[in-house]
């Protein structure tokens, strides 16, 4: 019985030891597998915990007429290590967020104008879409699936994603085929694609292979 109570105070004691309040990035010091190191509590102000990027719009003068403004612990310190990010999303008329994947992160997305279609393509292949269109429509993509968003209005749109993660990490689908050295022939056997329409997309993403 004493013996359990001990080891019961012992964890406690360590439970203790490891909380901290925050872990403000620290990007002079080395970063690790597991994210960066904190930046010593002397040197920690209220700066740390504010970040004015998502204030501006992004360029949507692009291919995918959009742009995605991240807030994550790369660029907000006071975000490492509290398991949250977000991001701005800004789409001119027929802009796209194509098919992509956070692996590390759910993600739920709040519209502040125009209108989107949003969706996302669950691991036995169903697809939940929906349309996005009054001030404050919510939807949620889940962590590792597709999903991408379509303004389908006819003006710019505006949302907000947060994520359940302080660095929820992002694949393109175009750029994972497109825009790396994966060899066409592999692509074309993987996805029946033409070669030709693979060499094409390439060239327009800026792949090679």
């Amino acid at each position: 019985m004493i013996l359990t109570i001990f080891f019961i105070f012992s964890l406690l004691s360590l439970a203790h030891a490891s909380v901290v309040d925050f872990c403000v990035a620290d990007y002079n010091a080395p970063k690790g597998p597991a994210g960066y190191s904190c930046k010593p509590p002397s040197k920690v102000t209220a700066n740390d915990f504010a970040y004015h990027g998502l204030a501006t719009a992004g360029n949507t003068t692009n291919i995918f007429k959009a742009a995605v403004t991240i807030a994550s612990d790369a660029q907000f310190p006071g975000v490492n290590g509290l398991g949250i990010s977000i991001s701005r999303l800004d789409l001119a008329v027929n802009g796209v967020i194509p098919l992509h994947t956070h692996p590390g992160a759910s993600q739920l997305l709040v519209l502040v104008k125009g209108t989107i279609i949003a969706g996302f393509v669950s691991s036995d292949n169903a697809v939940y879409l929906k349309t996005l269109h009054k001030l404050g429509d919510t939807m949620i993509f889940p962590q590792g699936l597709l999903h991408f968003q379509i303004n389908v209005g006819g003006s710019n749109a505006l949302a907000f994603t947060s994520f359940s993660s302080a660095n929820p990490r992002l694949q393109i689908l175009d750029f994972a085929l497109f825009k790396s050295d994966f060899p066409t022939e592999f692509i074309t056997a993987t996805t029946f694609l033409d070669a030709a329409v693979v060499k094409k997309l390439k060239g327009l993403f800026g792949g090679s292979g």
